[in-house]
């Protein structure tokens, strides 16, 4: 049974137990984590046994799972997690985490095995990020090919599940290969957990937001990653039900309610885009 609250005080209460943003730091004169009212985490086996009923009961909206990872590896609690949040009323959804030692295609059809074609399924994401600490793979990323595996996975999401999915990133990986509008017309997730994202990837909306590591939610023992969507309550319902993304317009000055935030009229000039990873990769181990 889902434990609803009204309004902001329920947004109030749940903040309240996880931490509140407004006390991470979040003072770049843009909208805080509070500004949004659409609030959700992600999680993987790191999370254990989640009380899927609790974390409902204090306000989370939605939940990204993580399923699967390059060709042949499944988050052992994604099955437990997928079916906790339904049960629980929580939207959900799965993300695949890129490998980049492997072929694209494979990745992507490991990614299908594995995760059901529910119509009420929030769309699939891939995460895209450096892994210079990898044991086993350690490619150097260059950005012509980086985008081409992207868009074979992408591709092949898209057609399977029919939707348009989502791509998770941070901001190395970000300036590297996706600053410039590479994947413009894909929603984009992103992390940045001491500033708005307009002051780190302010030259592209986004989508959803992960902006604390470390929260705490009940029915969670330990951290989990927080996030809020860009949008108020009758646009989150507008992106469940079709695939139009939020609009963002641009203004240089913030304004007053949550959707009029946007990015900057002038974004920050970008670094020509760098290879990530080592020059000389070592051997796989």
């Amino acid at each position: 049974m889902i434990v609803r609250f009204g309004g902001m005080a329920a947004l109030a209460l749940s903040l309240a137990a996880c931490g509140n943003p407004e006390t991470l730091g979040f003072d770049d004169g843009y909208p805080k984590p509070t500004d949004y009212p659409i609030h959700g985490i992600d999680v993987s086996k790191y999370q254990g046994v989640i009380d899927w009923n609790a974390v409902a009961g204090s306000g989370v909206k939605f939940a990204w799972i993580k399923a699967t990872e390059g060709g042949d590896h499944l988050d052992e609690r994604f099955q437990a997690n997928w079916q906790g949040a339904k049960m629980a009323g929580i939207a959900r959804g799965a993300y695949h985490f890129m490998y980049w030692c492997r072929k694209p295609i494979e990745e992507a059809t490991w990614f299908e095995e594995n995760v059901p074609v529910e119509a009420d399924a929030l769309p699939p994401v891939l995460d895209v990020e450096p892994t210079p600490d990898s044991r086993t793979c350690r490619r150097r990323l260059e950005r012509d090919q980086a985008i081409a595996d992207m868009k074979v996975v992408l591709d092949e999401m898209e057609r399977h599940f029919g939707k348009r999915p989502i791509i998770y990133t941070n901001l190395e990986f970000y300036n590297a290969i996706l600053a410039g509008g590479v994947f413009a017309d894909y929603p984009i997730w992103v992390r940045s957990t001491k500033h708005n994202p307009a002051m780190r990837y302010s030259d592209r909306d986004w989508q959803f937001w992960q902006y604390q590591a470390n929260g705490a939610v009940p029915g969670i023992d330990g951290d989990v990653d927080r996030n809020v969507f860009y949008g108020d309550p009758k646009q989150w319902q507008a992106f469940l039900a079709g695939p139009a993304p939020a609009t963002q317009e641009a203004s240089a000055t913030p304004a007053a309610p949550p959707m009029a935030y946007a990015q900057s009229t002038a974004p920050a000039a970008l670094a020509p885009p760098q290879p990530i990873g080592p020059a000389n990769p070592a051997a796989p181990n």
